[in-house]
């Protein structure tokens, strides 16, 4: 049994361990901190921040005015027990990203039957990242109708968290580095109930010496490079590339993988630069299967000045001789250097994005800078296919439509007959003589 002298050290012990932590809200207003998103409310009262429910509006978040990237934070929140909230980290909202959705990394507050609280969810874009599907302790440990507390550590790409002094969720992942954090007031439904209240209280965190106060998380991490994350994996996701080897995959003038040209290293897949042009080197890159139905996505990296695509429907038995097999492209390319952005058969269907030669991407979307990563994504269902960057449709088309035909008859395709009307074929990674990476190289068929 303690004693109350030994509580009283307890607690001091307590207070001076967290002597290195600061508010991030001064417990009075709402300055530096702004809402985006619904059009829930938020207060402030007894050094509490309240988010109530409001009907017929999305999601609401109170968001930092500034960004961070690494950082220990704590907090302590109480909402009802059916009210789900979440915590958002290293989160955005850009104009360009589905008229300024929020997007990011939640630290859940998920006061339901299935208690994920701490699990990690990716709003707006990935879902579920690290549930608590497996972690009984942590779902154990939220309290319901009562105060809780939360530790989150972002540093570098690994993000834990606890609930209530238990490890809830641990994730190796490199997609963000920076952002706002916001406390979110999750829309209700036509079958929610307004003016419920979620509370906020204690809201500190740390940024700077980050090693000397990170905690050694007893979970093993869930890592997202080239795996699938557990919402694919629900979704019926596959590997397209394993992030090891070149299993899979061959050359598209080859029977096995080209022997020089591409380099795997550190989970990445790397045309290499040969200042040769089209297919001068290694080659281009097919998947031993043939596709029909299905939605491919993939992490790519591109140098100044770069060329390369994504073909899709690839026939390798044409084209025989020299440059790339014949299929319909989702071009690579860095606009602002390359003279292809200024070629086409129509004005800039050869910018990033566009379906090479035919239609150009919408002139809006938004590729993140030179060396950084960007999202291709390609869904054909049915002949008909939409390109999305980055998380954005960019343009979509019908495949043997009149448009289509009409587009390919005035195209450098023009003379290949049938071209883009296969029922299935191959998915290619060009080698177009520069340096470009890939990861996360994913897929989902269809009937």
């Amino acid at each position: 049994m303690y004693t109350l002298l030994g509580l009283m050290l307890i607690s001091s012990c307590q207070v001076t361990n967290k002597d290195y932590l600061t508010p991030i809200f001064n417990g009075e207003n709402l300055e530096g901190w702004h809402t985006i998103g619904g059009e829930a409310t938020y207060k402030v009262e007894n050094g509490e921040i309240i988010g109530t429910t409001v009907a017929n509006t999305p999601n609401t978040f109170l968001a930092t005015d500034k960004m961070y990237t690494d950082f220990i934070l704590e907090l302590d929140f109480k909402t009802d027990s059916v009210s789900n909230s979440g915590v958002q980290i290293r989160s955005n909202s850009f104009p360009w990203y589905q008229e300024g959705r929020v997007h990011g990394y939640q630290v859940e507050i998920d006061p339901s039957k299935r208690a994920w609280s701490g699990g990690i969810y990716d709003e707006g874009r990935r879902k579920w990242l690290n549930p608590l599907e497996d972690n009984t302790a942590a779902q154990n440990a939220y309290k319901p109708n009562d105060w809780n507390h939360y530790r989150i550590e972002a540093i570098g790409d690994t993000i834990k968290t606890w609930i209530n002094d238990v490890p809830a969720s641990h994730i190796i992942d490199d997609m963000t580095a920076e952002g706002f954090i916001a406390l979110q007031v999750h829309s209700i439904g036509k079958n929610g109930k307004p003016d419920v209240d979620i509370k906020w209280k204690n809201i500190e965190f740390i940024t700077k010496d980050l090693n000397k106060y990170s905690k050694a998380s007893p979970l093993a991490p869930i890592i997202t490079k080239n795996e699938l994350t557990y919402q694919e994996k629900n979704e019926g996701w596959e590997l397209l590339w394993d992030g090891k080897t070149t299993n899979g995959w061959r050359g598209g003038k080859l029977e096995s993988f080209p022997e020089s040209g591409w380099e795997i290293k550190d989970g990445e897949l790397t045309v290499l630069a040969s200042g040769g042009g089209e297919s001068t080197a290694g080659g281009d890159i097919v998947t031993e299967k043939m596709y029909t139905n299905f939605e491919m996505k993939t992490d790519f990296k591109i140098t100044e000045g770069a060329n390369s695509g994504i073909k899709y429907y690839v026939d390798t038995e044409l084209n025989k001789g020299e440059g790339s097999s014949i299929g319909l492209e989702f071009q690579i390319l860095d606009d602002q250097r390359h003279p292809d952005a200024k070629l086409g058969s129509q004005e800039g269907s050869r910018t990033l994005g566009s379906l090479y030669d035919l239609i150009e991407a919408d002139k809006s979307k938004y590729m993140f800078p030179i060396g950084e990563w960007n999202t291709a994504h390609i869904i054909s269902k049915n002949n008909k296919v939409e390109h999305w960057l980055n998380g954005v449709k960019i343009l979509e088309y019908e495949r043997g439509s009149d448009d289509f035909l009409k587009l390919v008859s005035e195209s450098k395709y023009k003379d290949w007959p049938n071209f883009g009307l296969l029922e299935k074929g191959n998915i290619l990674l060009q080698d177009h003589g520069d340096l470009v990476s890939f990861k996360n190289i994913k897929i989902k068929t269809y009937e």
